[in-house]
């Protein structure tokens, strides 16, 4: 089975699930953190990983 694993990036503010993406989790052990666009929210804003 390949490590890539999808993982769910949530709004910091609102909460909503806006992104997918993947990321290998034998390599990357923190928690992945982005700024990027919430349309509900409509502005850029962190987006962290969320439980699946």
């Amino acid at each position: 089975m390949s490590q890539n694993q999808l993982i769910k990036l949530a709004c910091g503010k609102c909460g909503r699930i806006n992104y997918w993406s993947r990321k290998n989790r034998k390599l990357v052990e923190r928690k992945i953190e982005l700024k990027k666009y919430c349309k509900w929210c409509k502005a850029h804003t962190k987006h962290k990983e969320a439980k699946k």
